[in-house]
């Protein structure tokens, strides 16, 4: 096979045993994206958070300075003038209560994040079983329901993302693709790291960032050193 083959080759490059510097992890990552596409980089951070308690969960969003490399398709549920600023801001969807059955019956997905006005929640609400999982639902923490939707449409189309821990207590971003030079990935992700580690939960005991590793779509893992991280 010879994504096997390629995979092989790429993970002869990285050293299971060492833990990298930001700057030798990013340049690695690079060199192991050798699919035949642009490839995304993207950071896994291993948590000592429990998320089964609410004081332990992790969740928030951050702006990258160099974006990911792809633009996010953003529906907006909104009424009244609020239509029009979302529209004016850029967002590629906007609508209300008709946009419910075309997710829910028609499995429409045609967007990457959903932001909505506080009085819309209600309408959103419904739609938390096939969001929810998915990762779309609205949520004030990531500032994706708001009544400034032109703010939100705006940080999304500049590169915000979202981080929470996933059900394995594991925090997964993508912070650029294999074509950003080493120095805006780098901006990027110590731009997310920061934000991570100032949202650690006060409850938490014990250690925050277990393990963070770097990875490109069809790459090898290339771990980093977390002391270094923290420090």
């Amino acid at each position: 096979m010879k994504t096997g083959k390629r995979y092989a080759e790429a993970a002869k490059l990285v050293d299971r045993s060492v833990l990298y510097d930001t700057a030798d992890a990013i340049a690695l990552v690079k060199k192991t994206a050798v699919a035949k596409f642009d490839e995304t980089i993207e950071a896994h951070i291993r948590t000592g958070c429990d998320g089964r308690h609410a004081e332990q969960q992790v969740r928030g969003a951050v702006v990258l300075p160099h974006g990911t490399g792809k633009v996010a398709r953003v529906l907006v549920f909104a009424k009244g003038e609020k239509v029009n600023e979302a529209q004016a801001a850029g967002a590629d969807y906007v609508g209300g209560e008709e946009l419910i059955p075309k997710i829910q019956n028609e499995g429409w997905f045609e967007f990457d994040v959903v932001v909505a006005t506080p009085d819309m929640m209600g309408i959103v609400g419904r739609l938390g079983r096939v969001l929810g999982p998915k990762g779309l639902m609205p949520n004030p923490k990531a500032g994706t329901v708001t009544m400034d939707v032109t703010k939100a449409i705006h940080d999304i189309k500049a590169g915000k993302v979202e981080y929470r821990l996933d059900k394995t207590n594991i925090i997964h971003v993508p912070i650029g693709k294999a074509s950003f030079t080493e120095e805006k990935l780098a901006d990027n992700f110590q731009t997310l790291i920061d934000a991570i580690i100032k949202a650690r939960p006060s409850a938490l005991k014990g250690q925050y960032l277990r393990s963070v590793t770097l990875t490109s779509t069809m790459g090898p893992g290339v771990k980093l050193n977390v002391v270094k991280l923290m420090g």
